[in-house]
């Protein structure tokens, strides 16, 4: 069997994230091994001021069998058991959203799966968790690191949500 390879997921919600993402994280280490939890950041919506704001942060776990499977067997079912529904609307409110950002150094370019995932390049609050649990700053093919997208300028726009994180943390982590 393969050796397991470190995965970086983002989580997300702006349905009741303060439910919905502890029982995302509780889901996920049934079926991966945690090893990272980034902070949780509250950010406005895109596209949609109307909606409430989402809770964005990131885990770093183990995964054999990959991306495809990490994917459409783990992170799919979590967030069609949390009701999460897709739709046309990429801006719709959602209970859950899980997306995988990274899957060890592989590069892949799929109708349905992009690695690494194309919206670290445009969304600091994504490379900001995802540089807070990485292993290795490189983004294969991108021409940029974690760590480049993650400056104190992209951080001075997140807002932290410091005790739900350290809640979260002293959950999930061994």
């Amino acid at each position: 069997m393969p050796d397991a390879v470190a995965a970086i997921v983002s989580v997300a919600s702006n349905i009741e994230p303060e439910e919905n993402i502890p029982r995302a994280l509780a889901a996920l280490v049934e079926r991966a091994t945690i090893e990272a939890l980034s902070l949780f950041y509250v950010t406005a919506p895109i596209g949609r001021p109307e909606q409430d704001h989402y809770y964005n942060g990131a885990v770093r776990l183990r995964h054999q069998g990959g991306a495809r499977r990490l994917k459409l067997d783990v992170l799919r079912p979590i967030e069609d058991s949390l009701g999460r529904v897709r739709t046309g609307d990429r801006y719709a409110p959602r209970p859950i959203d899980l997306d995988l950002l990274l899957y060890g150094m592989q590069i892949l370019e799929e109708p349905d799966l992009a690695l690494p995932d194309p919206s670290l390049l445009t969304r600091p609050f994504l490379a900001v968790a995802a540089a807070e649990v990485a292993l290795d700053p490189a983004l294969p093919g991108m021409g940029t690191s974690l760590d480049a997208l993650a400056s104190s300028e992209a951080r001075a726009g997140l807002t932290p949500a410091a005790e739900f994180s350290r809640l979260m943390k002293e959950r999930f982590l061994p």
